[in-house]
């Protein structure tokens, strides 16, 4: 039995009821969402990735290499099986995102874990071209964040304040998946 001033652990919480059906439901509605078979199926897939990277990072500050490496060969696997077609360009965004963001870990390194930059990677393998979207709805909810809470503490705690990074490109990989080719779609649109 658990005392009161104890908490779960990230693996208890991630085999809670709540957490279990609410990661289904929300696979269900991704895929809902979809097009296309494999456009289901991969990004119902990268939910199961997504859930338990943030709640992971949430508690213990990491992201799992064997939840991303699996996560990557499980996603390298569906699109070949799927949508070989398509594996390409899959492919060439997993490693532009995953780029971008390890420039960012190397010139920061106490900035940005390598977790996050394997995680964007994975994503893009799931999601393609609409890994744009994930990462831009990361980097607008990490400032959205960062600014509440520097007005909250002050601009100078607020910089000590380390923020886990996972559970924003969880919830841009939510919103890059439910809406992300609509996005792209509309933008490309605009400009012609």
């Amino acid at each position: 039995m658990m005392s009161t001033d104890q908490k779960p652990d990230a693996a208890s919480r991630l085999r809670s009821p709540l957490v279990i059906a609410g990661t289904i439901v929300l696979a269900a509605a991704v895929a809902a969402a979809q097009a296309s078979l494999a456009a289901a199926v991969l990004r119902a897939v990268l939910v199961f990735v997504l859930v338990p990277c943030s709640v992971i990072d949430l508690e213990r500050r990491i992201i799992p290499n064997r939840i991303t490496g699996s996560g990557a060969l499980v996603a390298i696997a569906l699109g070949l099986a799927l949508d070989p077609g398509g594996e390409p360009q899959r492919l060439l965004w997993a490693g532009l995102a995953g780029g971008f963001l390890l420039i960012a870990a190397l010139a920061r390194p106490t900035g940005m874990g390598m977790g996050d930059v394997k995680l964007l990677g994975t994503m893009g393998l799931f999601l393609g071209r609409p890994v744009i979207i994930a990462l831009l709805v990361a980097l607008l909810g990490s400032v959205v964040a960062g600014v509440a809470i520097a007005s909250r503490v002050g601009v100078r705690s607020a910089r000590k304040t380390g923020l886990p990074f996972g559970p924003y490109l969880a919830a841009g990989g939510i919103v890059a998946a439910l809406v992300g080719a609509q996005i792209i779609h509309a933008y490309l649109n605009l400009h012609r």
